[in-house]
């Protein structure tokens, strides 16, 4: 039996288990897909490479908070747009001679702009603000500037080439200035469902588009509050779909 899984650090929440579950029992695939949990990709005892040891049958895998960047470590090659990303979300497994090859792709980027393209408005300016610093915000960066947008950052902590979200407050003018948001922060994820990014939603309106890339709930904290003054509103669930089907395509090309 081919089998497949989630590399992260808490994966109570996760959706790809779930999913490729009832992928292959509709589509009677002989395959399992299971969650690693891992307090680093490097551990020894049930890291990235001790989780391939033990299971040979092994042939891909989904990388999740927080350690799609930190893969990139442990693989053989990687794809130039995972290059250009900085970060990983799908590794393949190919052995030779009983050694593991790993291969890294970023699909996250597909499925980001695959949901977000027939959202844009003829209206919206080409400025979008990114919230959060980790994996999944590069590929997210990469997909807008690939759509055209100019994109800057946003963070808690100030940083040259980052905004904060004092910053925000202090200049609603740049809120109005940036028609596409989005959320690339666990804020508002199951079970935290009460918090929300930190920001003046009152300058937001029909012209913004909220992006969360959290798909549980549906809708997020940050969706409703941008919903309460007009804004277009998007969960991350299509995002996730669009990924994980283009992890199952490399897996098996």
């Amino acid at each position: 039996m081919d089998i497949y899984g989630l590399v992260g650090r808490k994966l109570g929440h996760s959706f790809s288990r779930e999913f490729f579950s009832n992928m292959f029992k509709v589509d009677k695939i002989n395959a399992d897909y299971l969650n690693f949990e891992m307090p680093s990709v490097d551990d020894p005892l049930c890291g990235v490479m001790a989780i391939i040891e033990r299971y040979p049958g092994l042939r891909g895998l989904n990388v999740t908070i927080p350690f799609k960047k930190d893969v990139l470590k442990l693989l053989n090659y990687v794809d130039p747009i995972a290059v250009e990303i900085g970060a990983v979300n799908t590794i393949k497994i190919d052995r030779q001679n009983n050694s593991p090859i790993l291969a890294g792709y970023n699909t996250d980027i597909i499925g980001f702009t695959s949901t977000l393209r027939p959202l844009i408005e003829p209206q919206f300016t080409r400025k979008a603000l990114v919230l959060g610093t980790g994996g999944a915000s590069l590929a997210v960066k990469c997909g807008l500037q690939k759509l055209g947008f100019e994109v800057t950052g946003v963070s808690r902590n100030a940083s040259p080439g980052l905004l904060t979200y004092g910053d925000l407050h202090r200049d609603q003018s740049i809120i109005k200035n940036h028609s596409v948001i989005v959320n690339t922060t666990p804020l508002g994820m199951w079970p935290d469902v009460d918090s929300a990014p930190d920001l003046p939603y009152e300058a937001l309106d029909s012209n913004h588009l909220l992006y969360d890339a959290v798909y549980n709930p549906d809708p997020t904290r940050f969706m409703q509050l941008g919903a309460q003054y007009g804004a277009k509103t998007c969960s991350g669930i299509g995002m996730l779909r669009g990924q994980a089907l283009a992890s199952w395509s490399i897996w098996n090309s």
